[in-house]
């Protein structure tokens, strides 16, 4: 089964960030979120975005 592919929409509001933002990231490859090209449209799969934010927490910042 394949896993779901959301909207840049939906992972903003997932992420708490703004579309500007996953452009950013997406250009610069400033954070390791992949995604999916659809023709012209960006899609990100849910469990490329679930381990995004599994791999984003901290205990400390040191």
């Amino acid at each position: 089964m394949t896993t779901p592919l959301l909207s840049p929409t939906k992972v903003t509001e997932l992420l708490g960030v703004i579309i500007g933002t996953l452009v950013v990231w997406r250009c610069t490859g400033r954070y390791p979120l992949p995604f999916v090209k659809v023709g012209r449209r960006v899609m990100y799969r849910l469990n490329d975005v679930e381990a995004f934010i599994e791999g984003r927490i901290f205990e400390q910042t040191a």
